[in-house]
């Protein structure tokens, strides 16, 4: 059974804290520990509790600190906790201090549900990935720091963005997302379409296209009663 991802919520707007709130629960695998709306609150609940959130989710403006004062502490003091920033801000040197330390993502608020959710399972999908594995390949490990969206922006580049009929570039993203935090024992079309959100037609379409263009290898799986699946994992010849 996965473990559910702890969450705090650091907001000091009531109505917002718990919109995030909600759009975190409505993620499978997730749930909030607390919201705090203060500098003092949050590392005062850091400090006391031995079991720490996994993931924190933090606005810049918070009422007792100023600028990324309370960001940096925590890097400084609780490095094994992950932050997504989930502000207003959207100045480049904001943006630009927080990538420098290490931030999962940046959300700008206000957020819809669809980026929230998209985030937050990707984090899910790499925290898997990294308490699953030994070692990582180059593949691998350009997936987790997003080495391969250049990989993407050449290849659309050299093909002059053109993709065939049925495929659009979004979703052939997520597909290959899949894939990649799954290389091992590869996915069906069924699986990598409930992990997309998309029919098995459609991710199979998607999966049969990669096949095509040699960045994905298909296998026939045989199931304990016999029945062969088709199953699909990233090119590694």
């Amino acid at each position: 059974m996965r473990e559910t991802i702890p969450v705090l919520i650091v907001e000091d707007d009531f109505r917002i804290a718990d919109i995030n709130r909600q759009f975190v629960e409505r993620v499978e695998g997730f749930t909030v520990l607390a919201i705090v709306k203060t500098s003092e609150e949050a590392l005062t609940y850091l400090r006391s509790h031995s079991a720490l959130p996994k993931l924190i989710l933090l606005d810049m403006y918070i009422p007792d600190v100023e600028g990324l004062s309370l960001f940096w502490t925590l890097r400084q003091e609780f490095n094994e906790v992950d932050v997504i920033m989930v502000t207003a801000a959207k100045e480049v040197v904001t943006i630009a201090e927080t990538l420098r330390g290490g931030i999962f993502d940046y959300i700008v608020k206000p957020a819809d549900f669809s980026r929230f959710e998209q985030t937050l399972k990707r984090y899910s999908a790499q925290t898997q990935m990294l308490a699953s594995r030994a070692e990582l390949d180059q593949k691998e490990i350009d997936r987790l720091t997003g080495s391969h969206w250049l990989d993407a922006v050449e290849k659309v580049n050299v093909s002059g963005g053109q993709l065939p009929k049925g495929i659009d570039q979004i979703t052939l993203d997520k597909i290959k997302e899949v894939l990649q935090m799954y290389s091992g024992p590869g996915v069906t079309a069924l699986e990598a379409g409930d992990k997309v959100g998309v029919s098995r037609s459609t991710a199979r379409r998607y999966l049969e296209y990669l096949v095509s263009i040699k960045e994905v290898d298909a296998q026939l799986k045989y199931g304990d009663i016999g029945r062969p699946e088709r199953k699909y994992m990233p090119w590694t010849k």
